[in-house]
């Protein structure tokens, strides 16, 4: 038995957390942490005895950038993008600021993690996956493999498991409805108002974009959203959207070695009248119209089918029958299934849980107080208490 925050602990692989859309990490926003708010998820996962690391990746870039990313920072050493990615969409493929020391330089198939991924973070770690585990070329026509620490050797054993928490792993509608302009900007920009932005950065090296010295957040903000990037599909809007989550769902599916969790939340609920849903009371501010427009609209597909009112249930930002796993690549949907406490636990397949009646931030801590700031850090921690019962590798 394992001396840690579980009583039954078969295992004390490290916890990692990856933010999502417009995330950022312990250095940045001052004191006001993405996982947590204003307490820290990490410090409180930490004081219960579990070990734990908080990444920083790309805020708006594509799960691909955000996954190596990841890697390095948990590795250590110079991010490589890869040869075949970095010139397919004009990126530079080693940034030379974008270098690390190592969170977890051990990290290998004798001392795996277990990855948890907040709203795009769960589709970013899906993506690591998916790096790790399979030979990634630099020209596939010509069978020339990548040469970067992580790209082009398949290794297994790495991940021990992956939980979802609040992801649009079909997608999310909204981006959709809002086509080009970014509705979780305003959120953000909201947020910065009030904690302040001076340790705020977009980490866009790979692009060549950086916020200048005498800059003016509102004018780096302005130059990002005009930035060609935005219609390539090497960027995170497409990610989320419903066709590219479609596009990516056809090559991240479930690792038959990794264990699956996910989190849907739930913050609508259907108005009498018109059959659309709304809001719920305490849904934060800043996203109640969102919710009111997810709640609503329908969208096309690129295969010329449109969602229905299934996809109206939403937590603000993301469609709650998106939440619970992949459903839409072109190999159809991983095994989904409700967790059930005591059931013996498969690899492979996703156990969800919820909806939990909270919204897309509230689900990670952010503008909730008293019973909801109890009700969310023990969800964390029992989380946790479960992870650390999964069986050693």
């Amino acid at each position: 038995m394992l001396l840690t925050g579980c009583l039954f602990a078969r295992n004390n692989y490290p916890i990692v957390l990856v933010h999502g859309l417009f995330g950022w990490g312990k250095e940045e926003m001052g004191d006001y942490r993405y996982w947590g708010g204003t307490s820290d998820l990490e410090v409180i996962l930490e004081k219960a005895g579990y070990t734990v690391y908080t990444v920083s990746v790309g805020p708006i870039s594509s799960n691909w950038d955000r996954a190596v990313e990841v890697y390095y920072q948990l590795k250590g050493g110079q991010v490589d993008y890869g040869l075949g990615h970095s010139k397919a969409y004009g990126l530079v493929q080693k940034p030379e600021k974008k270098t690390y020391s190592g969170l977890y330089p051990e990290w290998d198939s004798n001392h795996p993690v277990h990855l948890v991924g907040h709203s795009m973070g769960g589709q970013t770690i899906r993506m690591l996956e998916y790096l790790l585990t399979n030979q990634i070329y630099a020209d596939s026509k010509k069978g020339i493999l990548e040469e970067s620490a992580l790209l082009g050797k398949a290794r297994e054993g790495w991940i021990s498991s992956i939980t979802s928490i609040a992801t649009p792993h079909d997608g999310s509608t909204l981006v959709d409805i809002i086509p080009k302009i970014f509705p979780f900007i305003q959120y953000f920009i909201g947020l910065a108002g009030v904690v302040g932005t001076d340790f705020y950065d977009f980490d866009l090296e790979q692009w060549k974009f950086k916020r200048g010295s005498n800059e003016t957040w509102t004018n780096y903000v302005q130059r990002m959203r005009e930035h060609p990037a935005w219609d390539s599909k090497n960027i995170s809007a497409w990610d989320v959207s419903v066709n590219g989550a479609s596009e990516l769902n056809g090559f991240l599916t479930s690792n038959p070695s990794v264990f699956y969790f996910s989190y849907i939340f739930s913050a609508s609920h259907q108005d009498s009248t018109t059959g659309h849903h709304v809001p719920n009371k305490d849904v934060f501010l800043l996203i109640r119209s969102r919710a009111r427009l997810i709640g609503s609209k329908v969208i096309f597909r690129s295969d010329g089918t449109e969602t229905d009112s299934t996809w109206w249930e939403n937590d603000g930002i993301v469609n709650v029958c998106s939440m619970a796993g992949p459903t839409t690549g072109m190999n159809g949907s991983d095994p989904i299934t409700p967790y059930v406490k005591g059931d013996p636990l498969i690899q492979g397949q996703w156990y969800t849980f919820g909806p939990i009646k909270m919204d897309h931030y509230q689900s990670v801590g952010h503008m909730i107080y008293g019973k909801q700031r109890t009700k969310i850090d023990s969800l964390y921690l029992n989380h946790a208490e479960l992870l650390y019962t999964l069986p050693a590798q």
